[in-house]
This record gives C-alpha cells, sequence and structure tokens, in this order.
C-alpha cells in the first residue's frame, strides 16, 4: 500500500479515536448512574416492592405484607420480612397491629410519622441504601416501606427458633456454672456480660465473609488488655477476604501466627465463665455468630491443661491434679516410642524378669515391635473416629466392644503381643485425659513421628525428636506472646499458674506477658489470719455447757 494511503488512514484514525473515547466515557458514565440509582431504593411502592423480589429471586421464606392505613387507607405501607428469622410476637403485635390502628398516618412524611408514632420496638431506624436494607432483612429485621418514601426503616425483630442455653457437652467440670455458649452472638455476649458487670467491657462488631456476611464480636476489657494486641487483632480481622465464615474455625486459621504447626496457638471454649476468666487475665474473646466456640488469644502451652474447676478447687488439690494431666500428656506422647525402643535398641534397660515375658509374648509374632506399634496405633485410630462418628447412645459400646474384641482377637492371632496391646490401650486413654482437644489431637499425631525416630536410632531418636518438638514450641508465638512462656522466657510470677497453682491470696498480679498496664487484680494482705488468740468457743460456758446467764 502506498504512503499516501497509509497516512491518510492513519489520519482518519486519529479523528475516530477522540469520537470512540467520548462515546465510551457516555457509557460508563450512565453505567454508573443507573448503577448508583440501583444502590437506593424508590419514592415508588412498586418499584421497591419489584427490587425485592428481583434481588431475594422471589423466595418463598421473603415474607411481603402491604398494608393500606390511615384514614380511608390513604397510606399505602408494605411490611417485609423473612419468616423463620423473626420473633412472629413482635412482628404481630407491635409492628403490624401498630401500624394498623393508628388512623392519624397520613401520606406526607409517612415514615417519620411512623419512626416516632407508631411502632413500639426497642431499636427503629431509616436507611436508604438497598445493601443496607437487605443485609438488615438477611439478620432476622423488618423493612418497612412506604409510598412517595425514598427511605425505609429497619425494625429490630431478631427472633426465630434458637437452641436453649445447655451445659457443655466438651468441658464437663464437676464443680462451677452448668451453661454453655449458644449459637446466637448476642446470647453469647451477654452471658459473658453477666459474669464480668463493667461498662470496660467492649464489644466491636464485624461483618466478615462477602456472601455470608458472618457477624463477628471482638471482645475485650479496656485497660486490662494490651493496646498493641488489640491493634493487631483488628488488622488481622480486617485483612480477612473470604466469602463465607461458616464456624469459628474459619476465623482461627486466617488470624493465627504460625500456619505451619500441630499445635494450637488459639485457645477455644464454649464455657462463658472460662472466657471472662480469661478476659479478666488481658485476653481478648472473638465471638462468631452461629457456633457456640469463641476463640481466645493470646494462648500459651501450659493454658491447655488448665481446667476451669481448678480455680474453683482448693489449690493443693489442683496443682496435684494439674501435674497429673501434664504426665498423662507426656505418656500419650511417648509411652509407645519408648516401649518400641527399648525393646528393639535397649534390651539391658528391662528388667531381667519382664525381659523374659516380654521375650516369651513377641516369640509368635512375625513384625517388628515399630510395625505392631503402628498397627495398633492405626486401628485404634480408627476405632476411636468411628465412635464419634456413630449416634451417642451406640458410639461409645462399639469403641469399647470393639477395642476389645480387636485386641484380643489379634493377640490370639498372634499379630500383636499382650504388651503392646497394653501401652496402645494406655496411650489411648491418657490422650482422653488432655482438657482441650486440639491439643489431644497434636499429641496423637506427634506420637507416629516419635515411634519412627525410636524404631530408627533407638532412644538418641526419641531424645532428638523431643528436643526438636521443644525448640518448635519456643518458636511459637500467639500474636507475639511467647508460646512457652513463662518458662521462656522465664517468669517468677507466671510460675504461680503453670505447673502449680498458688491460693488466690498469693496470685497477686496478672501474668506479665500477657496483661496491659493494669498488672494488680488483688490487693495487699489477702491470706486469711483469724485471731490466734482465740480458745474454745465455749470457753464461757459453763456446768456441762449449760450458759447460767
Amino acid at each position: 500500500m502506498p504512503r499516501f494511503f497509509k497516512r491518510k488512514q492513519k489520519k482518519n484514525t486519529d479523528q475516530e479515536e477522540p469520537e470512540k473515547n467520548l462515546s465510551e466515557a457516555k457509557d460508563k458514565a450512565d453505567q454508573q448512574d443507573r448503577k448508583d440509582s440501583s444502590k437506593h431504593i424508590h419514592s415508588a411502592l412498586s418499584e421497591n416492592l419489584a427490587d425485592i423480589t428481583e434481588k431475594t429471586g422471589g423466595s418463598s421464606d421473603v415474607v411481603i405484607r402491604e398494608l393500606e392505613i390511615g384514614e380511608k387507607g390513604s397510606v399505602h405501607i408494605a411490611v417485609i420480612y423473612i419468616a423463620g428469622l423473626v420473633d412472629n410476637q413482635s412482628v404481630n403485635e407491635s409492628l403490624i397491629e401498630a401500624l394498623i390502628s393508628n388512623k392519624s398516618l397520613q401520606k406526607d412524611d409517612t415514615i417519620e410519622q411512623v419512626l416516632k408514632q407508631t411502632v413500639a420496638l426497642g431499636s427503629v431506624k431509616p436507611e436508604q441504601t438497598w445493601d443496607g436494607l437487605l443485609t438488615a432483612l438477611m439478620l432476622g429485621n423488618t423493612l418497612i416501606f412506604a409510598e412517595g418514601a425514598d427511605r425505609a426503616l429497619i425494625a429490630s425483630t431478631e427472633g426465630g427458633e434458637r437452641r436453649s442455653i445447655e451445659e457443655p457437652g466438651t468441658q464437663v467440670s464437676f464443680r462451677g456454672p452448668r451453661q454453655g455458649f449458644t449459637e446466637s452472638i448476642q446470647t453469647n455476649v451477654s452471658m459473658i456480660r453477666r459474669y464480668i458487670k463493667n461498662p470496660n467491657v467492649w464489644v466491636e462488631k464485624m461483618k466478615i465473609g462477602t456472601v455470608t456476611h458472618t457477624e463477628i464480636a471482638l471482645m475485650y476489657i479496656n485497660g486490662i488488655c494490651e493496646d498493641k494486641t488489640i491493634k493487631e487483632v483488628k488488622q488481622r480481622l480486617k485483612k480477612i477476604d473470604i466469602d463465607s465464615i461458616l464456624e469459628s474455625g474459619y476465623i482461627e486459621q486466617l488470624i493465627e501466627d504460625e500456619t505451619y504447626t500441630t499445635f494450637p496457638t488459639i485457645y477455644h471454649t464454649e464455657r462463658p465463665d472460662i472466657v471472662a476468666g480469661n478476659l479478666l487475665e488481658g485476653r481478648f474473646a472473638i465471638i462468631v455468630d452461629g457456633t457456640p466456640f469463641v476463640l481466645i488469644a493470646p494462648a500459651v502451652f501450659i493454658q491447655f491443661f488448665q481446667s476451669v474447676e481448678d480455680y474453683y478447687s482448693r489449690f493443693d488439690i489442683a496443682t496435684s491434679i494439674r501435674l497429673l494431666r501434664i504426665l498423662i500428656f507426656f505418656i500419650s506422647l511417648v509411652a509407645p516410642a519408648i516401649y518400641v525402643a527399648a525393646t528393639t535398641f535397649h534390651q539391658e534397660m528391662i528388667p531381667t524378669q519382664l525381659l523374659i515375658v516380654i521375650a516369651a509374648q513377641r516369640e509368635v509374632v512375625p513384625f517388628p515391635a515399630v510395625i505392631e506399634a503402628l498397627t495398633m496405633e492405626v486401628a485404634f485410630e480408627i476405632l476411636r473416629e468411628a465412635g464419634v462418628r456413630l449416634p451417642r447412645v451406640v458410639g461409645s459400646a462399639v469403641s469399647i466392644v470393639g477395642a476389645l474384641v480387636i485386641g484380643q482377637a489379634a493377640v490370639q492371632a498372634g499379630i500383636v503381643s499382650p504388651a503392646m496391646v497394653i501401652v496402645v490401650a494406655i496411650t489411648a486413654i491418657a490422650s482422653f485425659a488432655t482438657p482441650a482437644f486440639a491439643m489431644a489431637i497434636s499429641a496423637r499425631l506427634i506420637r507416629f513421628t516419635f515411634i519412627i525416630a525410636a524404631a530408627t536410632f533407638g532412644f538418641y531418636g526419641l531424645i532428638l525428636g523431643i528436643i526438636m518438638m521443644v525448640v518448635h514450641l519456643c518458636s511459637l508465638r500467639s500474636f507475639g506472646v511467647p508460646y512457652m512462656s513463662p518458662l521462656a522466657p522465664f517468669s517468677f510470677q507466671g510460675l504461680k499458674d503453670t505447673f502449680v497453682r498458688v491460693p488466690w491470696w498469693a496470685d497477686k498480679n496478672r501474668p506479665s506477658v500477657i496483661g496491659g498496664k493494669n498488672k494488680v487484680r488483688e490487693a495487699e494482705h489477702q491470706r486469711p489470719q483469724p485471731d490466734s488468740s482465740r480458745g474454745m468457743v465455749n470457753k464461757d460456758l459453763k456446768d456441762g455447757g449449760r450458759d447460767d446467764s
């Protein structure tokens, strides 16, 4: 093609480009106008009802009740709510009946009249945008539209069927309150407030999940919880960009410090008294709507071995039981590995009589000790998982009967030795004694690693594995707090509530690595010291215990 035509074609193209850009700009402006108009409601009631039907897909549970009220039915109003999410009594008596009985409503400024004169509900607020109205509708609120009004009302009518407050099933205690969290975030927050009746208990709510819009509540005590910790958790929560939050486990996995670890760095509970106690120590709680499990952080390693009745019982009893729990955890962690290492590499460490008995039992077993241990551990894990998934009535029975039958059959078949069955059974029972399920399941996973290390290098491999685990634990953090504190770094004040629990009158301060500026939680001289000079109660009574006066 000659250059003349090329230049001409280029010139025409240059002239067309501004026109094309102008057209695209106008199209974008028109789309933006339509988008802005779609964000706000219309003044025509029919158009608003049509938009509601379109945006909800004509769902059958979206109830649209149109009313003609006022003098001679001159005012046209629509009440919209979702069946099952509202309190029917509030909707019928405090809303619909109040609207029908008010004959003084007029067409002019109907919404303002309804807001100030008619609706007998605790919370009623106006809203103009569809986003706010639809979000409120999905939360169980009722919407009130009026003909000729460019805004609507949101009436608080949340309700519906909810589970009543019951005793928690995962954290049963022999002493303490018999109440646990439910799936309602409002109920859970109020249960904690009943324990701490203080205005410094602050609750900050937000919604997470682009599809589910799940309500999250961050709860802490202002002045006791560290300010930088609250700032950090807020930043982590705001960074979450996910379509759904169905349980607090979603939040836990998205805000924890270390993801590649089997040890839990955030504590979860369904007891309000545990949450209250941790808030008073300087921690914060995250409550998720729709789940009874509340997250608590910062968490430390020793916290997962503490039970709620430790603080309700005498300190000497609580200390002995806590030491027993730690011993049980160590048994559940290394018992099969010790048996494998001793029978495979270090037979000289076993007493002679016991060694003869074990050797006689293993004479008919065709597998090495490590295969025995792994086989029995996997079999018990299968039985335990099956017992959890089965109905409660038959779950425990299947677990017990299955363990007895399989263990006895395996011994009679010569596949495993009776000593190995005893070791694995003790290990399985010990894993149930750990108060926190998240820590118990971590031990179940690490146990297999220790068995393999003991089968490869004996006690040297087992000790090396323990050292690596301790180094890993010391490297963990929970919102900046060292996971192994107060042991690493060492804090004498923190030791008063770790392996031992000192009496309440001796535990004056809060944990130093967790709490904020307010470290003191009790006054001086709280130890009970009755008058030592007093004598017998009946020292003034004479004549056989009768008071002559």
